[in-house]
């Protein structure tokens, strides 16, 4: 089951499944960051307030915040399949996201193995206020800690995701101040 959830005390709404834990309550999180973590699994949806990067154009910015994750995740290997405009059905105060899906190749925990894991990506560019917001999922398919996810499982969080970001809306432009 979903809901329309409260995001940065009201600032942002979307739609997701009651069910998410907010990882806040099991450890620190940025104030930048709302973070969920899907039970019995390894995914997690991240909803991030970022400074816009350089690139002016929105597919080359959505290329530079996967990069970016890639970066961050020590990703020995990246791939982006597909990114795509979205229309997210809002009265104009959200802008249509960009959506990337891709794929990389992390090791962690030093582990030796590495987890392959899909990476969808929705970047809302907020021009006026000159900030990214970037909704990122993860979704393990393979997993050294077993939190990896089937096909069928992947597709469910496919669509979570794709409600997620055609949901999202800007409620209280002041977040970005």
């Amino acid at each position: 089951m979903s809901a329309t959830k409260d995001l940065f005390g009201g600032a942002l709404t979307a739609t997701l499944p009651t069910d998410l834990i907010d990882a806040s309550d099991l450890r620190q999180v940025p104030d930048t960051q709302e973070v969920f973590l899907f039970p019995n699994s390894g995914i997690s949806i991240i909803i991030e307030v970022l400074k816009s990067v350089s690139a002016s154009d929105i597919r080359e910015a959505a290329g530079v915040h996967f990069d970016s994750l890639a970066y961050d995740n020590d990703a020995t290997s990246k791939n982006v399949h597909q990114i795509e405009e979205v229309a997210n059905g809002s009265d104009g105060a959200t802008p249509n996201p960009v959506v990337l899906h891709g794929t990389q190749s992390v090791q962690k925990f030093n582990s030796k193995t590495t987890d392959d894991v899909r990476i969808l990506l929705a970047l809302f560019r907020v021009k006026e206020k000159d900030i990214d917001l970037v909704m990122t999922m993860n979704v393990p398919m393979t997993s050294a800690d077993g939190g990896a996810v089937n096909e069928s499982d992947w597709m469910v969080a496919k669509g979570v995701f794709d409600t997620a970001a055609k949901s999202l809306h800007i409620v209280n432009y002041g977040l970005f101040e």
